[in-house]
């Protein structure tokens, strides 16, 4: 068994980290050199498609500056973990000291990043149900990880743990005090990509933040001081605007009119809010913005699809702003918010009564900051920093696991 490198430099100690980012049918992995102050990473890649005979596998070395490609069965995260283990053995590099797993739901109890013992585990299976889609897969990710990695300390990152504070004027819901106290509350995710904004910003982090992570999950958050006061995710990854496939916010009226008229039950109000809806529902063409950007000239619904998108995002940044009592700046962040200059420009033309103006130029190559000069709000775009977050949270609780004493 190859040993664990860890080293030491200017008296901190740095620890190789295998970062595992799980989600339904994708693992995103990354191997990471971390320190007191910075992080590299030194591998890293993707297994795509898994269930299905024609997966992808794809992973860049950075530090020999090569990359492969493949095409191949992936029919579990079991297969996935082996095809890492055997790139982490092809690469000849040091194994980790410790691995760190995104988490996107610890339930009612579980509410800061831990180390992953036999109790954890536990905890976590009983909150799979606040977080169907992901929390099963990534429980199988952390099973052959120790599997592979026996002996390995392993921590579980939630990304509801940026927003474990909010107060309770943002996070009861209104409902009957007996189901409150079953766990059901707003608890808010991409904790991670908002903690990794706050992180690069650094002592630049304004009083009064918002951030706008777009991808094929959205959400908005009010962040006061460096700490989240609100956001547009409630009980699950569901709630909150339109999303790629996820429908947001809902009248409940909707789902009751679908159990009652129409029979659904549980399983098929899942799939309709949760697969079948956002900019596929709306468009029935496609959940990728991409794709809907290339059809909209000529397809009205797709065109709709991204104008509900863009509305939809536009009320929840005004209603952020409200709750801020102002904003100093907004970060767009995740794969549309970093790279779709359209989708940024018509958000913020909507929010020129508040003073938000971009700069045309800057905001197309994402030159920040992208706000024109003029501008009450500073803008900027910011690729978020998961996976390094994982890796910063994984050194940090391994080296207090072992009481902060020099790694050997």
């Amino acid at each position: 068994m190859v040993t664990p490198e860890r080293s030491q430099i200017g008296g901190a100690p740095e620890l190789r980290v295998l970062a595992l980012n799980s989600g339904s049918s994708s693992l995103k992995f990354g191997l990471y050199r971390v320190g007191s102050s910075r992080t590299e990473m030194l591998l890293g890649g993707q297994a795509e498609s898994i269930g299905e005979h024609k997966g992808k596998f794809c992973a860049h070395n950075l530090c020999r500056n090569e990359s492969i490609s493949e095409t191949l069965p992936i029919f579990s995260q079991r297969d996935a973990i082996l095809r890492i283990v055997r790139l982490l053995a092809e690469s000849k590099m040091a194994a980790p000291a410790a691995i760190g797993h995104r988490i996107v739901h610890g339930g009612p109890i579980l509410r800061q990043h831990c180390l992953i013992n036999s109790s954890v585990l536990r905890q976590l299976d009983a909150a799979s149900a606040f977080a169907p889609l992901h929390t099963p897969s990534a429980l199988s990710v952390i099973h052959y990880a120790q599997e592979q990695f026996p002996g390995l300390a392993q921590v579980a990152c939630f990304d509801t743990a940026f927003h474990a504070q909010l107060a309770d004027v943002a996070r009861i819901l209104p409902i009957a005090k007996e189901w409150q106290s079953e766990g059901l509350e707003r608890y808010g995710f991409h904790g991670l990509s908002c903690e990794s904004i706050v992180r690069q910003l650094g002592s630049r982090v304004p009083s009064r933040l918002i951030i706008a992570h777009l991808g094929n999950g959205v959400s908005v958050s009010a962040i006061k001081d460096g700490r989240s006061i609100d956001t547009s995710m409630g009980l699950t990854p569901s709630g909150g605007v339109i999303m790629g496939t996820r429908s947001g916010d809902l009248d409940p009226g909707v789902l009751l009119y679908l159990m009652r008229e129409q029979k659904f039950s549980a399983a098929m109000l899942e799939d309709l809010v949760d697969r079948r809806s956002g900019l596929l529902g709306i468009s029935g063409l496609d959940s990728d913005m991409r794709r809907l950007h290339e059809a909209a000239a000529s397809n009205a619904d797709a065109h709709l699809a991204i104008q509900m998108f863009c509305y939809s995002l536009r009320k929840q940044l005004a209603a952020m702003i409200a709750v801020l009592n102002g904003v100093d700046q907004i970060v767009f962040t995740g794969g549309i918010g970093e790279n779709d200059a359209m989708v940024r420009e018509t958000i913020c033309d909507g929010l020129s009564w508040i003073g938000v103006r971009l700069d045309a130029a800057r905001n197309q190559s994402g030159t920040n900051p992208i706000n024109d000069p003029a501008s009450r709000c500073a803008v900027r775009v910011i690729a978020s920093q998961e996976d390094e977050q994982i890796a910063h949270h994984t050194r940090s609780l391994f080296l207090r696991s072992i009481g902060g004493q020099r790694p050997l």
